[in-house]
């Protein structure tokens, strides 16, 4: 019998029953980790709602010590990190803009919040990559935009270069409204971006 099953068998004895203390053992216990998880997938749904974005990677064959390091990391730049079940994160995206991870989700795989800098998360998780082979990107989504493990690797290269693009615009919207010529680099430096 499926857990559904048993689940929906359950609620209907207690719903017969009104009384928790003649609902089987079994009915109970199934309750309880029905419970368990949905504390979980509500944990889930709590750092989507903030995240900008979200970085999937299977993080098996890490040693204790690259682990530890790189959680630090991430938690220094207000980045979450956990191991979650598939089955937790697959409820837990539906309906969000997240919701494209699912395709990606087998195997361990651990998630990296960001919440503040859509980046953070895989730009640490990128410069670890290349010192540890064992980490592995699966997939990404920033700012709506799902992306394979290729594009997971390259979304700081793209962030930056679209950073500098705005930088650009403001720049010569400014020198615009002052009155000055479109050029004037030698006072102005995308270094600052």
């Amino acid at each position: 019998m499926s857990v559904s099953a048993s689940l929906s068998m359950c609620k209907e004895a207690f719903s017969m029953t009104g009384n928790k203390s003649r609902i089987p053992r079994r009915c109970k216990e199934t309750m309880a980790k029905v419970e368990q998880k949905q504390v979980v997938v509500n944990e889930i749904k709590e750092k989507l709602e903030k995240a900008a974005s979200v970085v999937m990677v299977d993080a098996r064959g890490l040693t204790v010590e690259q682990d530890t390091a790189l959680r630090k990391q991430l938690r220094d730049a207000g980045v979450d990190y956990k191991v979650y079940k598939n089955t937790m994160m697959h409820f837990a995206i539906q309906g969000t803009e997240f919701e494209g991870l699912d395709e990606y989700l087998a195997g361990p795989s651990a998630f990296a919040f960001s919440y503040e800098d859509a980046t953070a998360g895989a730009s640490i998780l990128n410069k670890v990559a290349k010192d540890v082979k064992e980490l592995e990107f699966r997939a990404g989504v920033v700012e709506g935009v799902v992306y394979d493990a290729e594009g997971a690797l390259s979304i700081r290269s793209q962030r930056k270069t679209q950073q500098q693009s705005n930088f650009r615009k403001i720049r010569t919207a400014f020198r615009h409204e002052a009155g000055l010529p479109a050029g004037g680099a030698e006072h102005w430096t995308d270094a600052a971006v």
